[in-house]
């Protein structure tokens, strides 16, 4: 892969990354609202069991959101020190070149779509 391949994914790396914190923001900022409307710190009003229970629901989709978000930018983050260690674009099982097409729809591919399909493949049974 020549420099100008490697300085386009790492933009288009750096950009997810960027779009994916700034969600995480928003994620964590979500959750602190819910957290205070729950506990009743906005209002003297007691809550009503099914509203608690949403809120329950709210604040746990928000972690599981996070979570995913999360594991994605450790990856992105991977991808970019494959980036500065001259490894992006290798398959890390078989050691051969992943596609263009594949790094384009995913920047963070660490597998080739052969060695993917047998690791899903793998994990399906």
């Amino acid at each position: 892969m020549n420099k100008r391949e490697l300085a386009k994914f790492e933009k288009l790396l750096l950009e997810k990354r960027k779009q994916l914190i700034a969600e995480m923001e928003i994620l964590h900022e979500q959750s602190s609202d819910t957290m205070k409307n729950s506990s009743g710190d906005l209002s003297s009003h007691t809550y009503h069991m099914a509203d608690l229970g949403t809120d329950a629901q709210e604040r746990e989709k928000s972690f599981l959101f996070a979570s995913k978000s999360g594991r994605l930018l450790y990856h992105i983050d991977e991808a970019l020190r494959r980036i500065k260690d001259n490894t992006f674009g290798k398959c890390i099982t078989c050691g051969e070149e992943i596609s263009n097409e594949r790094l384009e729809a995913v920047p963070h591919a660490r597998m080739c779509i052969k060695c993917k399909e047998k690791e899903e493949q793998n994990k399906s049974r």
